[in-house]
């Protein structure tokens, strides 16, 4: 591993060889020519700013040095903060983890640098450098793990947010990994955790704890809303979301589980009341007027599904002009449409045809990266194509059904879905003898790749 110092021996054979003075080189790098000596002289230490000047003036890509500079600036140098920072933000930006990580490991023996580097950490959460931050949440929750403090847990909650993958198991581990944490939280950005929480057992089927969790939503909404009106004065809004959105989206949780448990008219009941919350909202603003307007559309859209669900078919076309206006809803909304006409054996073929060009988007690998709940998401996609591959099979069009089959069970195998994979083979044990040679094949290299992760075979 290269050291600065050997940086500098690096710039002085560049500029031996490009037969540099300094002046020259201080040209080249507009760096002060007094300033450039004393660095190469090692009589004064070298900043972000001019390692990166001195970097572009010779021609090499920024951040050639970073790995050296952090060696020799903060492992095996007393760190400063005045270079460390600037250093953790070069190195976020061109995603050069490992630097910051073996730097880090150092930093954090020394906790007058946690504050600083937790502060850090929100930035670079706000900025989008995901896999950054969490490599500085984890230094600093593992620092502070025996404080039990605010801050500690909002470490935990952003740990928890951003290692959400699109394997269940894996969420399962981080939402339990983090519920212990949420009363450390401020009160209005526990709010936010029980609402991301609960929405990540959704994921994994968890409904009874999706429930529990929404009646714990509602009661900390009811305390919030009566610690507003008691207060002479109101603080600065901390949650994501206005307050009553929490309410409105507690009572859209239950309804999602009462639908879940076939409960259609509860369901419409809860719709009901989330829908009540957003009527009661005096003066809204832009905002608000955006999340009623928001809430009031799922509503519509939700009352038609549970009627369809219900085995009342009359609303489908009423429905599928909603979701010609809200294409969002259509990777929701789908895979319960075509549950619906499974369950009652009911013919969508023109519902299917309408929407081909989207259902045929939403295949693409694209439609899901990137997103924000990218878990819900891929839940739904393995689920509307589990349940295309069911309508088709029941039609005879096998080759049709097996295709889809496949690429629900190509998504579940991914996700490490047990659940959904088992579905998945179940059904194809029932066709397998309509699927193609290629479709065989490309079932047994899924059925391998599984033995794999599974059992290590």
């Amino acid at each position: 591993m290269e050291s600065v110092r050997k940086v500098r021996v690096h710039i002085e054979k560049y500029m031996r060889e490009k037969n540099l003075r300094l002046q020259h080189f201080s040209d080249i790098t507009r760096i002060n020519v007094g300033t450039l000596s004393a660095i190469l002289k090692g009589g004064r230490p070298m900043s972000m700013n001019q390692l990166d000047q001195i970097t572009s003036g010779m021609g090499l890509e920024k951040g050639y040095f970073y790995e050296s500079y952090g060696v020799e600036s903060f492992i095996e140098s007393a760190p400063h903060w005045r270079r460390l920072e600037p250093y953790l933000y070069g190195c976020a930006e061109l995603n050069k983890l490992d630097y910051i990580q073996q730097v880090i490991i150092h930093v954090t023996d020394d906790r007058s640098y946690i504050e600083e580097l937790f502060g850090v950490a929100e930035s670079f959460f706000t900025k989008g450098f995901s896999e950054a931050g969490l490599i500085l949440y984890e230094c600093v929750a593992d620092s502070e793990k025996y404080q039990h403090s605010e801050r500690l847990a909002l470490c935990q909650y952003r740990i928890f947010l951003l290692h959400k993958t699109l394997s269940k198991f894996d969420n399962l581990n981080a939402a339990v990994k983090f519920e212990p944490y949420i009363d450390k939280l401020d009160e209005e950005v526990q709010l936010d955790a029980i609402k991301d929480l609960a929405n990540v057992y959704g994921t994994i089927n968890l409904w009874d704890k999706v429930f529990e969790l929404a009646e714990e939503l509602d009661r900390r909404v009811d305390f919030q809303i009566h610690l507003q009106s008691i207060r002479r004065e109101r603080k600065p809004r901390i949650s994501f979301y206005p307050i009553f959105t929490y309410k409105a989206y507690a009572n859209l949780l239950k309804a999602n589980v009462s639908e879940e448990r076939k409960q259609y008219i509860q369901a419409l009941e809860y719709t009901d009341v989330y829908v009540n919350v957003m009527d009661e909202v005096e003066n809204p603003t832009k905002e608000e007027r955006e999340l009623i307007e928001r809430f009031k559309g799922w509503a519509e859209g939700n009352r038609y599904l549970y009627t369809i669900l219900s085995g009342d078919f009359e609303v489908l076309n009423a429905y599928l002009d909603y979701l010609d206006a809200n294409p969002k809803e259509i990777l929701t909304a789908f895979p319960y449409i075509i549950q619906a006409a499974n369950q009652y054996s009911y013919d969508i073929n023109c519902s299917l045809d309408r929407f081909q060009n989207y259902i045929n988007e939403i295949r693409t690998e694209k439609y899901l990266k990137g997103t924000y709940n990218e878990q819900a998401l891929n839940f739904r996609y393995i689920r509307l194509f589990y349940e295309l591959a069911k309508y088709r099979l029941n039609q005879k069009e096998f080759k049709c059904g097996i295709e889809f089959l496949i690429t629900s069970l190509q998504r579940s195998a991914s996700s490490s879905d047990d659940m959904m994979c088992i579905k998945c083979i179940d059904l194809y044990g029932k066709y397998r003898s309509h699927a193609s040679k290629t479709q065989e094949e490309q079932y047994t290299i899924l059925i391998e790749s599984l033995s794999v992760q599974t059992f290590g075979l």
